[in-house]
C-alpha cells in the first residue's frame, strides 16, 4: 500500500507538467494585451509596458515557460496584479467556498441519486424503475447553465423562495447561509445524481441475481438486511469509482454554476481572471484543481483496498 501511494504521488509530477504546458499554451491564445487589460484604458503606454516587463509578457514564450515551470517547481504559482495578491492567497480564500458547494451538491446526489437506484433495482421493469431511468436520463442530459438559469427564473424571480446570487454569511444564521447554498448546489448535484441512480441499480441488479442473495433470502432474512448488508456492499466498487470521479467533476463543474450565481468559488475565480486576461490566476488555479482531481483519485483507489482487499491496487487504474 505504501510503495502504491509513493508511486502515484511520483506519478502526479508528469501529470501536472502535461496540465501546466497545455494551460500555458492556451492562456498565451486568450486575445488581448494581459497588461493593457488590467491597467485599464486611462494606462499610459509607459506604465502598460512596465507591467509587461513585470510579468514577463516582453520575453520569447521559451523563456517564459521556463520561468513559469521554475516557479511550479519552487510550488510558486505567481501574484495577481489584477487582484494585488498571490494566486495561492486567492486560491486559500476562495477554494473553501468551492468545497462547500461541492460537498453540498455530493450530498444531495448521494442521499437522492443512491436509493433511487437501489429503488430502480429492486424494482425493475416497473413503472417505478422506468420513472427513475427517465429522471435519470434527463438529468444526465440537462445542462447545467440553463438549469441554473431556470431555477433563479422560477424560485429566485417568480416565487422569491430563495437569494438568487451571492454565498451569504454564516453569522447571519444557518437558515440564511443555506438559502443561498440550496440553489446552486441542486444545480451542482443533477448530473452526479443521475450518475448514481443509473450506476447503483446497474451495480445492484449485476449483485442481487447472485445465488448468495437468493440463499439469504430462502433463509428467511428481512429484505432490507439483505439489500443492505449483503447486496449493497458487494455493489459498492463501482459507486465507489463514481464518487471520485464526480467529486472532481464538482469541483471542474462549478464553473459554470458559481458564475450564474454568483458564488465566489474558484470556478468564478477563473472565469473573472479569464475576463480580466490575468493568466497568472488561471495558470495557478487550474494547476491546483489538476493537483486534487489526482488526489482524490488516489484516495478513491486506496478505498477500493479498504472495501474489497481482493483489489490488485498495483493493476492498471487500481483496479484488478
Amino acid at each position: 500500500m505504501g510503495s502504491f501511494i509513493l508511486k502515484r504521488l511520483v506519478n502526479l509530477i508528469p501529470t501536472l507538467l502535461v496540465v501546466g504546458i497545455i494551460v500555458f499554451i492556451i492562456t498565451r491564445m486568450i486575445p488581448g494585451d494581459p497588461a493593457s487589460v488590467m491597467l485599464g484604458p486611462q494606462a499610459s503606454v509607459e506604465d502598460v509596458e512596465n507591467l509587461r516587463e513585470e510579468l514577463g509578457l516582453n520575453k520569447s514564450m521559451p523563456s517564459q515557460f521556463i520561468s513559469y515551470v521554475g516557479d511550479l517547481a519552487q510550488l510558486n504559482l505567481g501574484y495577481s496584479y489584477s487582484y494585488s495578491e498571490s494566486v495561492i492567497g486567492l486560491i486559500i480564500e476562495r477554494f473553501p467556498n468551492t468545497v462547500i458547494l461541492a460537498l453540498a451538491a455530493l450530498f444531495i446526489a448521494v442521499v437522492v441519486g443512491i436509493p433511487a437506484g437501489i429503488l430502480a433495482a429492486r424494482k425493475q421493469n416497473t413503472i417505478i424503475d422506468y420513472i427513475v431511468m427517465l429522471v435519470s436520463l434527463v438529468g444526465v442530459s440537462m445542462p447545467i447553465f440553463w438549469l441554473g438559469i431556470m431555477l433563479v427564473l422560477f424560485f429566485s424571480v417568480n416565487l422569491g423562495w430563495f437569494p438568487a446570487t451571492g454565498m451569504g454569511n454564516i453569522s447571519d444564521g444557518l437558515w440564511t447561509y443555506l438559502k443561498h447554498l440550496i440553489l446552486p448546489a441542486f444545480a451542482l448535484a443533477t448530473i452526479p445524481m443521475a450518475t448514481f441512480a443509473r450506476i447503483t441499480r446497474s451495480s445492484m441488479l449485476e449483485v442481487i441475481s447472485q445465488d448468495y442473495i437468493k440463499t439469504a433470502r430462502s433463509k428467511g432474512i428481512k429484505e432490507y438486511l439483505v439489500i443492505g448488508k449483503h447486496a449493497f456492499k458487494n455493489a459498492l466498487t463501482p459507486i465507489l469509482t463514481v464518487l471520485g470521479m464526480q467529486i472532481s467533476n464538482l469541483l471542474g463543474g462549478a464553473v459554470l454554476t458559481e458564475t450564474i450565481f454568483s458564488w465566489p468559488g474558484m470556478g468564478r475565480l477563473i472565469v473573472d481572471a479569464i475576463d480580466k486576461r490575468d493568466f497568472v490566476v488561471v495558470q495557478g488555479t487550474v494547476i491546483f484543481i489538476a493537483f486534487i482531481f489526482v488526489l482524490v483519485n488516489l484516495v478513491v483507489d486506496v478505498l477500493y483496498k479498504v472495501v474489497n482487499p481482493k483489489v490488485n491496487l498495483e493493476s492498471d487504474g487500481g483496479k484488478k
